[in-house]
């Protein structure tokens, strides 16, 4: 089935960005002027458009020709592609691996998360950084919108182009642990602990090869 364009109409940030803005700048910590920023499922670029105005280098690419229309006029001093969903993303772009790489609800809505993690690990630097966000689900959330019997509304399988992946802290952590992330980090977002509404994690691509001790990603992931 091809894509469907989400269809984008305006700029305007949706009613999650200024939530999620300070959770992925504190995640992605201090960055000298002029860093590269890739942003993975940019939409309308209104999360790029933060970083240009923070004196950040941003790319951003989206399969949706409205979203990238819409960012491209709006944001002129970025640059917005649309891209090929098997494609090898850098090659594309004609782009070196980036400094830090974004990406915010988007993982969510895709069938193949390992793909689109092994990505974003291409996509960054050795020594760089990755800042995802997804809506949060655990134990105490998910008890929590079925005894309010909000399951139907909460992840309505009649939204075309809505969730298709329910992520918990463990299995995002492994999904970046598996791509061959370290130094993984949580953050919730929104809400109350343990239902926050939605979550950031990030992981560092290793400087030099890989140095990971045997085990798995419950022996070491971090929090924050």
């Amino acid at each position: 089935m091809s894509y469907k364009d989400y269809g984008y109409n305006s700029p305007s940030a949706c009613h999650m960005l200024g939530r999620i803005i300070p959770v992925v700048e504190r995640m992605l910590g201090p960055l000298p002027m002029g860093s590269q920023i890739l942003d993975i499922g940019c939409g309308n670029g209104a999360l790029a458009a933060h970083f240009l105005t923070a004196g950040m280098q941003v790319v951003g690419v989206d399969l949706s020709p409205s979203g990238i229309s819409i960012a491209r006029e709006s944001y002129p001093q970025g640059r917005f592609e649309i891209i090929n969903a098997d494609g090898d993303l850098l090659r594309e772009l004609n782009a070196d691996p980036f400094d830090a790489v974004i990406s915010t609800e988007v993982i969510e809505h895709l069938y193949d998360p390992r793909a689109f993690a092994r990505t974003a690990f291409a996509a960054v630097r050795p020594g760089g950084r990755f800042v995802c966000t997804t809506p949060y689900h655990g134990y105490a959330k998910n008890l929590a919108l079925s005894l309010a019997g909000k399951w139907d509304a909460h992840a309505n399988p009649l939204w075309d182009g809505g969730h298709i992946k329910l992520f918990s802290r463990r299995t995002l952590g492994h999904l970046l642990y598996e791509a061959g992330f370290q130094n993984i980090r949580f953050h919730g977002i929104g809400r109350f602990p343990y239902l926050w509404m939605s979550m950031a994690m990030s992981g560092d691509r290793p400087a030099t090869g890989p140095q990971r001790a045997a085990g798995s990603f419950g022996d070491r992931s971090g929090g924050s």
